[in-house]
């Protein structure tokens, strides 16, 4: 995973995502060439092993970028499509969460594999802010691919700017107003809620946020999520 090349995937990133994060997956739908490049971007991925050794930050940049990959691979497909989530049938039917798949050295590996069975297994919680469904409440998708070597100022920039959205973030009155991502994961970033908050601290936007949760200290409640598609065609739409 050390000498796997994300540079076909940054180069279609700059491309197709804009400042705020959202797709422009019309654009991208368009093109068969940028469809077949990220095909191709998918097979370079397959080459990987997952037995050789390899550098942690390596690790963690192969399999978010590959998680982002496969996710917009998943809503080129169904696009034109508002949300992910009409994708992701819970009895019966196609669900993109669970069976699209991306084969590395030999396995298969479905989006809740790569996040439940490994990113989360490799103690860095700011995955959260790197790895995006696809949808608005999702950290914004970052216009650049994930390297080993720009991994920590990439994912310490993203958590940044995560909670620099009110939409995923507020505090006031001794209350922390925090995106449902912070409920969902909540035992990643620490075993109780005083751990929890001390872990986000220091990217939190303002510095009574900062201080109260470096004690620990203060009420949680959580955010609604929104689900649209983050897309930049009907971004542009709401925002007239």
């Amino acid at each position: 995973m050390d000498r796997i090349d994300h540079i076909a995937w940054d180069a279609l990133l700059k491309k197709y995502v804009d400042a705020n994060g959202n797709v422009d997956y019309t654009g991208w739908k368009r093109s068969s060439a940028d469809i077949q490049a990220l095909d191709g971007y998918l097979n370079t991925l397959s080459q990987a092993s997952t037995t050789a050794d390899a550098s942690k930050t390596a690790k963690l940049a192969f399999w978010i970028n590959s998680y982002n990959a496969v996710t917009v691979k998943g809503i080129l497909r169904e696009y034109p499509t508002t949300s992910i989530r009409n994708h992701t049938a819970k009895v019966f039917g196609y669900n993109i969460w669970k069976e699209l798949l991306l084969v590395v050295g030999g396995d298969s590996y479905s989006l809740e594999d790569i996040e439940h069975k490994i990113l989360r297994k490799m103690g860095e919680p700011r995955i959260h802010f790197a790895i995006v469904c696809a949808s608005r409440s999702c950290p914004p998708l970052s216009n650049e691919a994930y390297t080993a070597q720009s991994l920590e100022q990439q994912i310490a920039t993203n958590t940044r700017t995560f909670f620099a959205n009110p939409q995923n973030f507020r505090y006031g009155n001794g209350t922390f107003h925090l995106s449902s991502i912070m409920d969902w994961f909540a035992s990643d970033f620490g075993s109780n809620q005083a751990a929890q908050l001390q872990t986000i601290s220091p990217y939190l936007p303002d510095r009574a946020a900062q201080q109260a949760a470096a004690r620990g200290s203060g009420q949680i409640s959580y955010l609604d999520y929104d689900w649209g598609l983050n897309d930049q065609k009907t971004a542009r739409t709401a925002s007239r």
